[in-house]
C-alpha cells in the first residue's frame, strides 16, 4: 500500500502537481486514516521532546506535521466541490467528522499547549523575526480559541459540538446539491426561451441532453437567488416559476438544518467564553467587535434602500405598473438600461469569449500590472477534462506556479465561483502554489463559442484576484501561506482586481467580436459603467440583506435560537428588523441555500465582502491616484501585501500599501451612496 497510494509520497509532477491520472476513489480513505495517525504520531513525539521547548522544536517542528492528510485533504475536498459522485460523498459523510475530531486532538493537546504556552509568555525575548513572532501568535491564538485552556469536562462537550457543526455541514451542503437538481426547469420547447440568446438556448439543450432529457431543455440553478436568465426571458410566467424555484430550494430540508447549527454554534461560543458565534467570530478578524460590523451594516442599509427604491420607481415606469415584482425586476431593469443607456447586456456577450477573456483579459492584466505571464501545459493533467493547466512565470522568467482554470457547470459540480488551493506556497517545505478557480458557465455544443456575461467576466476576474493571492505568497511557514488571513480581509485582494475589467488598456485587450474580431465600441464601456451606477441600489440591498441574515443567525445566544421549523420565520423578522424586507429585492441567499454559512467557512462572516470592500474601493483610488505607473504600484501592492499572507497584520500590509488607515468615502462614491 506504501507505494500504490499516490498520497503517501510527494508528487514528483512540476510543482508537486497531485497526480490525478493515478488518483482513484479507493486512495482516499487509506490515505486519510494514514495521513491522520502519522500526523498524531508527530504531535505526540513534538510534545513529548524530552527537551526544552524552542521554536524549531515545537513551532517549526509543527508546521512540518501533516503531509499525507495536507495532500489528500487539499485533493479530496476540491474533488467534493468540483467533481463529486455518489462514492465521494459517501466518504465525505463519514470522513468529516473524523477530521473535524482530529483537528480538535491537534488543537487541545495539553503537551502541545503547554509547549506553545511556555514559547509564547517569553515570545519577545526567543530573538524571533517578524514572520517566526507572527506564526508562534497564530498557533497559540487558535488553540485558546479552540479551547485549550478549557477544563476536561467542557473540551469533552466541545469535541462534540464540533464533530456535530462538521456533520450538519456536509449534510446542508449535499441537501443543497440535491435540492439544486431537483430544482431545476425541465422545459420542451425553445419558444419557452425566447429572450434568450441562441447560444444559451443551445447550451440549454447541451445541458438536457447531459442530463437524461434528450430533446428538452433545462435551467439549472446557480447558487444566488436571482437567476442570469431572469434579465431575459420574455414570458413572465417562466420568470416567475425559474424565481420561485429558486427562492424555495433548500427550505425544507435546510431549514432545520441551519437552525441546528446556529444552536450549535451558539452553545459552542457560550462554552468558550462568549456571547455569540458571531462575538467569537470577528474577535479574530480585522473588525475586532459586533459593533463595528453593526455599525457598518446599519449605516450602508439607509442609502441602499432609497437609491433601490427610484431604481424601483424607474422600472415601474418602464413597465407601466405600480411596482415591478421581484420576478419581474431583473427584465424591467435590462429593458431600462437598454433605453436609457442604450446599453443591451446580451449585445455585449460575443465580444467577450471565455478564452479570450482569460488570456487575452485577466492573464493581460497581471502582466500589465505584475509582470507575470501564463503558459498552457497540455502535458499536465488536472482532476477533470474541462480544467486546463497554466504555469505561471514571474516578470524574470523564474518559475512561479500553476494555475487551474475550471470554468464549466457540470452535474458533478456545486454552483458558485471559487477559488482552491492544492499545494501552498512555502519556502520551509521548498512548496510553490498550484491554485485553481472555478466558475459554473454553462457549457454550449462541441464548436460553439463559450460567450459570457460582463457579470461573469467579473467574477472571474475577482476569482483571480484569489489566485493571485495564493501565486504571491511569499512566506516561510504553510500556516501564514497565501489566503490564510481573517476572513473578513480576504475578499479584499479579489475586489481589487476586478478594477482591471474595464480599464481601458485591458479591456481593448480582451473585448473583441469573436467572430470578426472588432473591438468592443467606443462608447460603450462608459454606458456600461453609467448602467453599472444604475443597478447600484439593487445589488447593494440583495448583498445587505444576505449580511443581514447571516449575522442575524449568529448573533443568537443558545437561549435564543428559533424552533426547527421556525427558519423561515425567523429570516423575515430579521430582514424586517434592519429595514431590508422590500419584497421586490429578495436577498441573495436565503437560509436554505445559504452555502457560504451553512456549509463554507463564512458563518458570522458574510459581512466580510462588504468591510473588505472598504478597503478595496479605497485601494483602488490609491491606484488611480498616487502618481506612479500601473506598474510601480503594482510592485508595491504585491510585496507588501499580497506576498504577505497571514505573514503580518493586515491592516498593516493595507497601511503600508496606501499610507493610511482606510476611509469609506470610496466605497459610498462607488455605489453612489454618499450623502
Amino acid at each position: 500500500m506504501t507505494t500504490s497510494n499516490p498520497f503517501f509520497e510527494p508528487s514528483d509532477l512540476p510543482y508537486a502537481l497531485p497526480p490525478f491520472t493515478l488518483i482513484r476513489n479507493e486512495h482516499f480513505r487509506p490515505a486519510f486514516t494514514r495521513g491522520m495517525a502519522d500526523q498524531l504520531a508527530e504531535v505526540a513525539a513534538i510534545g513529548g521532546c524530552p527537551d526544552p521547548a524552542t521554536f524549531e522544536n515545537t513551532v517549526e517542528a509543527l508546521e512540518r506535521s501533516g503531509a499525507v492528510l495536507d495532500r489528500v485533504r487539499r485533493v479530496f475536498f476540491n474533488k467534493v466541490a468540483a467533481d463529486t459522485d455518489d462514492e465521494i460523498q459517501a466518504l465525505e459523510v463519514e470522513i468529516t467528522p473524523q477530521l473535524a475530531a482530529h483537528d480538535d486532538r491537534l488543537l487541545l493537546d495539553a503537551a502541545l499547549f503547554g509547549r506553545l504556552d511556555a514559547l509564547h509568555a517569553r515570545r519577545e525575548r526567543l530573538g524571533l523575526d517578524g514572520e517566526q513572532l507572527r506564526l508562534l501568535e497564530r498557533h497559540h491564538t487558535v488553540r485558546v480559541r479552540a479551547g485549550a485552556r478549557l477544563g476536561p469536562e467542557q473540551q469533552r462537550r466541545l469535541r462534540e459540538l464540533n464533530a456535530e457543526i462538521a456533520a450538519r455541514c456536509t449534510e446542508f451542503g449535499q441537501n443543497l446539491r440535491a435540492a439544486t437538481a431537483d430544482a431545476a426547469l425541465v422545459l420542451d420547447r425553445a419558444e419557452q426561451l425566447a429572450g434568450l440568446p441562441a447560444d444559451r438556448i443551445a447550451a440549454a439543450a447541451e445541458h438536457a441532453q447531459a442530463l437524461g432529457h434528450p430533446g428538452k431543455f433545462v435551467l439549472s440553478l446557480k447558487n444566488f437567488t436571482c437567476q442570469t436568465e431572469l434579465a431575459a426571458l420574455e414570458d413572465a410566467a417562466l420568470r416567475e416559476r425559474l424565481l420561485t424555484a429558486s427562492l424555495g430550494r433548500g427550505i425544507d430540508s435546510n431549514g432545520p438544518v441551519a437552525v441546528g447549527l446556529a444552536r450549535l454554534r451558539a452553545e459552542r461560543a457560550a462554552l468558550l467564553g462568549y456571547p455569540s458565534h458571531a462575538a467569537w467570530e470577528v474577535a479574530d478578524g480585522t473588525a475586532g467587535t459586533t459593533d463595528a460590523v453593526e455599525e457598518l451594516l446599519r449605516r450602508l442599509v439607509a442609502p441602499a434602500v432609497a437609491n433601490a427604491e427610484r431604481e424601483g420607481t424607474a422600472l415601474a415606469e418602464a413597465a407601466g405598473v405600480a411596482e415591478v415584482s421581484a420576478a419581474d425586476w431583473p427584465y424591467y431593469a435590462e429593458r431600462v438600461r437598454k433605453e436609457r443607456f442604450d446599453l443591451d447586456a446580451d449585445a455585449l456577450r460575443p465580444y467577450l469569449e471565455l478564452t479570450a477573456v482569460l488570456q487575452d483579459g485577466v492573464f493581460h492584466a497581471a502582466e500589465l500590472v505584475y509582470g507575470i505571464t501564463f503558459t498552457r501545459r497540455p502535458d499536465l493533467m488536472a482532476y477533470h477534462p474541462d480544467a486546463q493547466v497554466y504555469e505561471v512565470h514571474d516578470a524574470d522568467g523564474g518559475p512561479l506556479g500553476l494555475y487551474i482554470g475550471d470554468f464549466h457547470a457540470r452535474a458533478s459540480k456545486r454552483g458558485g465561483a471559487w477559488m482552491e488551493s492544492l499545494v501552498p506556497q512555502s519556502r520551509l517545505l521548498g512548496q510553490r502554489p498550484v491554485v485553481v478557480n472555478n466558475l459554473n458557465v454553462a457549457k454550449p455544443p462541441a464548436g460553439e463559442p463559450v460567450l459570457l456575461t460582463w457579470s461573469e467576466v467579473t467574477t472571474l476576474f475577482h476569482e483571480f484576484g484569489h489566485a493571485l493571492h495564493g501565486l504571491f505568497s511569499d512566506v516561510r511557514y504553510p500556516l501564514l501561506s497565501g489566503t490564510q488571513v481573517p476572513r473578513d480581509f480576504v475578499e479584499f485582494p479579489s475586489q481589487v482586481n476586478e478594477m482591471w475589467v474595464d480599464r481601458p488598456e485591458v479591456l481593448a485587450h480582451y473585448a473583441r467580436h469573436h467572430l470578426t474580431g472588432e473591438p468592443l465600441p467606443d462608447e460603450l464601456p462608459a454606458r456600461l459603467r453609467e448602467a453599472e451606477t444604475f443597478g447600484a441600489g439593487f445589488r447593494m440591498v440583495e448583498h445587505q440583506a444576505a449580511a443581514v441574515l447571516d449575522w442575524a443567525w449568529h448573533s443568537l445566544s443558545e437561549g435564543e435560537v428559533p424552533a426547527a421549523d421556525a427558519a423561515e420565520a425567523f429570516e423575515a423578522a430579521a430582514l424586517e428588523r434592519y429595514g431590508l424586507a422590500p419584497a421586490a429585492i429578495p436577498p441573495r441567499y436565503r437560509t436554505g441555500y445559504f452555502a457560504h454559512v451553512f456549509n463554507g467557512g463564512y458563518a458570522a462572516g458574510y459581512y466580510g465582502y462588504r468591510w473588505a470592500e472598504v478597503l478595496d474601493a479605497d485601494t483602488v483610488r490609491w491606484f488611480r491616484e498616487n502618481g506612479r505607473t500601473v506598474r510601480e504600484s503594482g510592485e508595491i501592492f504585491r510585496r507588501e501585501l499580497l506576498s504577505r499572507g497571514g505573514s503580518v497584520d493586515p491592516l498593516a500590509a493595507f497601511r503600508a500599501v496606501v499610507g493610511r488607515d482606510p476611509e469609506i468615502g470610496p466605497l459610498l462614491d462607488r455605489h453612489g451612496l454618499t450623502g
